[in-house]
């Protein structure tokens, strides 16, 4: 292969009259139609200096150009760097200062805003609009699709995403075609993707999930995507007739809920849901079934891993679980400290190794290291548990643990607690500073509707099921939990809210 993940995405289908997508205003490509979109793109790019290796930073809203920016990307051997919407010119500044791109690509709006930065850090600065309009939209239109490909190795890189940053500065995750293609291809294997699939794409697709699960599985089988500029559970609905597969995040299944249209008539044309970036509650998965007949399956992965686990697409999906090990990849759980393989059942902290495993974070070797055991392993900052079958079940992040009082209280078992209690929508539990414990176990909570759940009614549920240890000290209510554009809850957004609930800290 002289480009492993453009020559798998679409190789030997651009010359396919098949359908591979439909946006939601109607444009409609067949393959050979995209892949001479993905050449104008990667035409213009080489025209604006990009060479092997250099970073094309994107940071445009979900169009059909996005899609082919990134294509076009790696058919000239560059880096795509994909960017969240939200962010503002002065976070952009350090993302641009960070990777050095040679292009950077942003919304016309933002133009005035990034001019300076852009100068500063020696980008070429183009505009895209998700209607198709802007200097890039121009500059690209006035080239010819024929590109000289630029030969790739496996290693070499094909992205870099950067992590969310709750913990610190965001983190740029170096992925090259391999860890793309390998895990397009466990996905494509575990999923029974074939040419007939038609994915409901409704993710953004600045992030992993949106970007590589969805758009590199259904490339790599052949299959096609009806290309939503976002969720709206009116419209998803409507479209599910039309599709085969939709991937989604928790929130939007809850949505989809609320629908009174959602049925089994609805979704008879359906083979496969599947969820992920979030856990998706218990309740949810079962109301979902009652519904529609269909079984959610879960999935995990990371920026930096992509996909390591799935519930079977054949087989008991367990609820509150995210299934097992994908083929070609190793998942254990370890003692932190030692790194010692745990036995089934003993929580710990989920390692991974495989071809789907980073290459490591872009100039930042200090933290690449810490990150890594001398095997080989990647420490996912997760802690979990196998059950017996082989079933993985996601605790929580390690720096979500919270120390009370010398022992160790996992939030999701609390959560889970809590969120068994009629007239309870869901929970975060969280660690609060304490004079007395070190860290106080806090619960913040959300009522469905209008129910009268009182703090006491929780915390004499919670006598008789949890220790005492593991038992809040405080249960606050809001309204909703602060979520990230994927659906995580942000805890560290609730743990500097309410830093000061026992005292000043």
């Amino acid at each position: 292969m002289t480009n492993p993940l453009y020559d798998a995405l679409i190789g030997d289908k651009s010359q396919s009259d098949a359908p591979f997508l439909e946006t939601s205003n109607g444009e409609r490509f067949s393959y050979v139609q995209f892949a001479a979109r993905a050449g104008q793109a990667a035409h213009a790019l080489q025209q604006l200096g990009v060479r092997h290796g250099d970073r094309v930073m994107v940071q445009a809203e979900k169009s059909a150009d996005v899609v082919a920016l990134y294509l076009g990307t790696i058919r000239c051997g560059g880096v795509f760097v994909p960017l969240n919407t939200t962010y503002t010119a002065n976070e952009v500044s350090y993302f641009l200062n960070d990777a050095q791109p040679v292009v950077i690509i942003a919304k016309p709006e933002n133009y005035d805003a990034l001019e300076t930065v852009a100068k500063e850090a020696g980008a070429k600065l183009l505009t895209l609009s998700d209607d198709g309009k802007g200097t890039w939209f121009d500059f690209c239109g006035n080239t010819c699709s024929a590109v000289f490909a630029s030969k790739c190795s496996s290693s070499d890189l094909a992205a870099i995403l950067y992590t969310s940053g709750t913990t610190g500065l965001s983190k740029g995750a170096m992925l090259t075609h391999e860890n793309l293609l390998s895990n397009a291809k466990s996905l494509m294997q575990a999923w029974q993707f074939t040419p007939q699939d038609v994915l409901l794409h409704t993710l953004p697709i600045y992030h992993s999930h949106g970007l590589f699960v969805a758009i590199n599985t259904t490339m790599c089988a052949g299959a096609s995507m009806i290309f939503n500029h976002k969720f709206e559970a009116a419209n998803v609905i409507e479209q599910l007739r039309q599709a085969t597969v939709l991937m989604g995040v928790p929130t939007h299944y809850v949505r989809l809920l609320k629908q009174p249209e959602l049925s089994n008539q609805t979704t008879s044309n359906m083979r496969l849901f599947t969820s992920g970036s979030a856990p998706l509650l218990a309740q949810t998965h079962d109301d979902f079934t009652a519904v529609t007949g269909h079984k959610i399956l879960e999935r995990y992965g990371l920026t930096e891993t992509n996909m390591n686990t799935s519930n079977p697409y054949i087989g008991e999906r367990r609820a509150g679980t995210v299934g097992m090990a994908l083929p070609n990849i190793q998942v254990e759980v370890r003692n932190p400290e030692t790194g010692e393989k745990l036995p089934v059942g003993e929580t710990g902290s989920i390692e991974v190794s495989g071809p789907n495993v980073f290459a490591g974070y872009w100039r930042n070797m200090e933290k690449t290291y810490a990150e890594f055991r001398s095997d080989g392993f990647f420490i996912t900052g997760d802690l979990g548990f196998f059950d017996e079958d082989g079933y993985l079940t996601i605790i929580g992040r390690s720096k979500d643990l919270v120390i009370s009082g010398g022992l160790n209280v996992y939030p999701k078992e609390v959560e889970s607690e809590i969120d068994s209690i009629a007239g309870i929508l869901e929970s975060a539990v969280i660690g609060i500073p304490h004079e007395d414990f070190g860290e106080a176990v806090t619960a913040i909570v959300v009522k469905k509707g209008d129910n009268i759940v009182t703090r006491q009614m929780i915390i004499d549920t919670l006598s008789n099921r949890l220790a005492k240890f593991k038992q809040p000290k405080e249960i606050l209510f809001i309204d909703e939990l602060p979520r990230n554009a994927m659906g995580k809850v942000q805890k560290n957004i609730l743990r500097d809210q309410y830093r000061n609930v026992y005292g000043k800290n």
